[in-house]
């Protein structure tokens, strides 16, 4: 992976493209959902970001294709973008399973400190 911490935009689409191909509304759709309603891409960002990671090969398109009279253009995730979003998965992982241990110590509470 690389050295830098994947932002958000990025794990979303990658995430979002792990389990189906999807075309460009589908994926602002997908990407609200995923992120409880959180996270609303709009077209513009979203559309750089695709073309950044179709530069990278983390995804590519899936086909091209014209429905009532626009084009549509549908992308999956490439194998190297698979990689890395479980690489990133991983991390994240161990990130929480800190965060979790840290919180489940029960620190003493020294009496008088704030009395």
């Amino acid at each position: 992976m690389t050295e830098r911490a994947m932002q958000e935009p990025t794990r979303l689409l990658l995430t979002a493209l792990a389990d189906a191909p999807r075309h460009g509304y589908a994926l602002i759709q997908e990407i609200s959902v995923i992120s409880g309603g959180r996270v609303t891409m709009r077209a513009g960002t979203l559309y750089a970001a695709l073309d950044r990671l179709l530069d990278q090969g983390l995804i590519h398109v899936d086909r091209d294709e014209v429905v009532d009279g626009r084009a549509r253009r549908t992308y999956a995730l490439s194998e190297p973008g698979r990689t890395l979003l479980a690489e990133e998965t991983e991390r994240l992982r161990v990130l929480v399973a800190e965060a979790e241990r840290r919180l489940s110590v029960v620190r003493p509470i020294t009496r008088g400190a704030f009395a």
